[in-house]
């Protein structure tokens, strides 16, 4: 057994890819893992200020891939240009996702019965396909290299139905608007493909998990942060960055006996 427990969260040896990079989240991720000296490839389907500035900050050991990842042959090149750069991929941090956010159209907001089919797709195409694309691209090589992290990112609205009360406020003042049901739909198929992967790979060393996230403040109006956080045992959205301990965890060999698992980070939510 190994004992030299400094080393339980050492990631600096691991190749990580995340999706969605340009995000508030996905950047975070990708300048925690930089910081204790991973090598990062950066994927989304436009580089952003947030990629630039990571590129600028640690050019030796982060690069930023176009990719989508609702496209096999746009995934297989990021896979190429990954290993010409670092070599076999480690992690996987499959954090890409969309939502309907409260500005969008009323019909994308609106009641269960008229929910757009073409929504519908569109967010299982990302939010379900997507992962499930990147685990055959990006897993199919740690599998081949018998060594591997995938962390996949789910959400409380994959657990538990989103608590329409929250929303309430919107409809005091005249809005027609519930939270869709595709995001949460999309969330929750993430939970057993992480399951049904972690069988699937468990003889070839890659570690599959879910880490199942709540809400982080970004500048939402105050009627759905007081809302929310109501709803949150311990009264408050998460910070930026409280999620990144979790996925350093995940990735190193702290974890290494933990697969096929869902680890939840929601300030109580789900424990209600």
């Amino acid at each position: 057994m190994n004992k030299n427990y400094k080393s339980f969260f050492d990631v600096s040896n691991e190749v990580v890819i995340i999706t969605g990079v340009n995000g508030q989240l996905g950047s975070s991720y990708a300048r925690a893992f930089l910081e204790l000296g991973a090598r990062v490839v950066g994927l989304d389907i436009f580089e952003s200020e947030n990629s630039t500035l990571l590129g600028l900050d640690y050019a030796e050991s982060y690069i930023f891939c176009n990719g989508d990842v609702t496209n096999k042959n746009s995934l297989l090149n990021a896979l190429v240009k990954t290993e010409l750069n670092f070599g076999t991929p480690t992690v996987l941090i499959n954090n890409a996702a969309i939502d309907s956010p409260p500005s969008s159209p009323p019909e994308e907001n609106g009641p269960f019965e008229e929910y757009p089919e073409s929504s519908w797709d569109k967010v299982m195409d990302v939010n379900l396909k997507g992962v499930y694309l990147c685990c055959q691209v990006f897993g199919g090589s740690m599998a081949k290299a018998n060594k591997g992290s995938i962390i996949n990112i789910s959400s409380i609205y994959g657990v538990l139905s989103p608590d329409q009360k929250i929303y309430k406020y919107r409809r005091d003042r005249g809005e027609v608007f519930f939270k869709p049901v595709a995001y949460s739909a999309s969330k929750s198929g993430i939970l057993n493909l992480t399951r049904y992967l972690s069988v699937y790979w468990a003889n070839k060393n890659v570690r599959v998990n879910t880490l199942t996230i709540a809400g982080v403040f970004n500048n939402q109006e105050n009627e759905f942060i007081d809302s929310y956080c109501e709803r949150i045992p311990i009264g408050r959205m998460a910070h930026l960055g409280e999620y990144n301990g979790a996925l350093i965890y995940l990735a190193s060999q702290s974890a290494s006996y933990m697969t096929g698992s869902n680890l939840i980070l929601d300030g109580g939510w789900t424990a209600i």
